[in-house]
């Protein structure tokens, strides 16, 4: 028998949870790991070997490993399966156990098991992990929320796991309830946005450029010197020097030219809308996606839709220093809007998100880990309540530094015809943001013509309803 003395118990063993485990294991922490799929145990048990780790058979075995309070981690896909796994545990619990959720699930759901936990007996925290198998392995991003009390007990297991920046542990307590798994989401959404932007960039210069995978590959090695320096440049720029082993050409042309999504971004694209905080890059790089999926109608409309040539004509090596210049401000761009809905939702909600801890946490082992994280991080330092990224004086200039190439880049795109929503899209959002004024006075108009929605004046305070189908008389409600 061994020991009921297990420092925290993981419920889970496909890769992520079986790689975080053993992470757990080499900084000296003793775990136990169960799955129903008992090949999963006996690989956690075989990669395992001279560690402090055991791979129980039954869920009853696998309780009975952990010192109480207990402390069982989940790491299962979102939505029914987290249900199941905490229905299989609770006849196991006592009063006081903690469920730790390392999954994808949504905010709502994270809120409403706390609360039925809590309602039990039991902590429960939600807590995003941004890395991969490799972050899981090696050190993630987590972003812990619920009880402080519930996240001091795991606080050191997961300071020694987490990445490390300049001495700094990837991860913070984010705050009450849900606030973990909604940073974790909004994280995900800002990472559809900059994969959309960064592919946009690859298709000016793949189509617009003729510019060969190896080139590519040299440029975006290059720009990830530059204050570009990201996760995402840099396995874009190890992705275009990869063979396919079947055919020996470059791996990216022989992948299909659809995207798949898991959930999380079309999550944030809802939430903002619902939380009227505007993030068009995140909407559209998801809707890109969708469009991705209907190859056949974009096959048919290839035919029937004749466009300008693709090719540019013109100083090639100004145009690609361009479009490095036009990436730095739609990542910004992007960066803002994302979190310009976390300091939204953080009154909504009372989560009180640290924004700052935000923007560290995420400079280490998260897949949209960047070296301007740094700026945004001194950003939120310096004023914890700033409502929008693009008014700290250091973005705006970077910004503003890069205005007239991302102008210039959208007219290339438009008259060679190939599709920058992303681009376009961060564009208006930066001139919409700058308009002192909008022509929301015809929308309100619109609106109370047809369905006497009122609207509000400029010269007088009110809310007021013009019969617009008879004589033109102005009515305050």
């Amino acid at each position: 028998m061994k020991k009921q003395n297990y420092d925290i118990g993981m419920v889970g063993l496909g890769v992520m949870g079986r790689n975080l485990l053993l992470n757990m294991a080499d900084h000296g922490f003793s775990v136990a790991g169960y799955d129903k799929d008992l090949n999963r145990v006996g690989a956690l048990r075989t990669e395992a070997e001279g560690q402090e780790v055991w791979g129980a058979e039954s869920l009853a075995e696998f309780i009975d490993l952990l010192r109480r309070p207990r402390s069982v981690m989940m790491l299962v896909p979102a939505g029914a399966p987290v249900d199941s796994v905490i229905r299989d545990l609770l006849p196991h619990l006592d009063q006081g156990d903690l469920i730790v959720d390392g999954g994808n699930s949504h905010f709502s759901d994270t809120d409403l098991r706390q609360k039925t936990m809590a309602d039990k007996g039991l902590h429960y925290l939600g807590v995003g992990i941004s890395g991969g198998e490799a972050g899981a392995r090696h050190g993630p991003s987590m972003m812990p929320g619920g009880p402080y009390e519930a996240y001091e007990r795991v606080r050191p297991i997961f300071e020694a796991v987490a990445a490390h920046v300049n001495g700094d542990s990837c991860v913070t307590y984010l705050g009450p309830g849900s606030a973990g798994h909604y940073v974790k989401m909004v994280h995900n959404g800002i990472e559809y946005g900059l994969m959309q932007l960064i592919a946009e960039t690859y298709d000016l210069m793949k189509r617009g450029l003729n510019l060969t995978d190896d080139e590519l590959h040299d440029i975006y090695s290059q720009w990830n010197q530059t204050e570009l320096q990201s996760y995402l440049l840099e396995i874009t720029a190890d992705i275009f020097s990869q063979l396919d082993k079947q055919t020996d050409k470059r791996l990216i042309d022989v992948i299909l030219d659809e995207a798949k999504q898991k959930g999380t971004g079309m999550w944030t694209s809802q939430n903002a809308m619902e939380l009227k905080q505007p993030t068009p890059t995140i909407d559209l790089a998801v809707a890109m996606r969708d469009l991705s999926m209907v190859k056949a109608q974009r096959e048919t409309a290839a035919q029937l839709f004749e466009g300008p040539p693709h090719h540019f004509v013109g100083d090639r090596e100004l145009f690609v220093s361009r479009l490095r210049q036009v990436l730095y401000a739609g990542m910004v761009i992007t960066f803002a809007q994302g979190m310009a809905l976390l300091q939204r939702a953080s009154a909504a909600y009372e989560y009180h998100l640290p924004l700052a801890d935000v923007a560290r946490i995420w400079r280490g082992g998260c897949i949209i880990r960047a070296a301007l994280l740094d700026d945004i991080r001194s950003a939120y330092l310096e004023q914890p309540d700033l409502p929008n990224l693009l008014f700290a004086p250091k973005m705006a200039q970077a910004v503003m530094d890069r205005q007239e190439d991302l102008r210039t880049m959208v007219h290339y795109a438009t008259d060679l015809g190939l599709p920058t929503p992303g681009l376009m899209a961060s564009l208006a959002y930066l001139d919409a943001f700058r308009s002192a004024w909008l022509p929301a006075n015809l929308i309100q108009a619109q609106r109370d013509y047809f369905g006497a929605h009122t609207y509000e004046r400029v010269d007088e305070r009110g809310v007021f309803h013009t019969q617009w189908d008879h004589e033109q008389e102005k009515v305050k409600v």
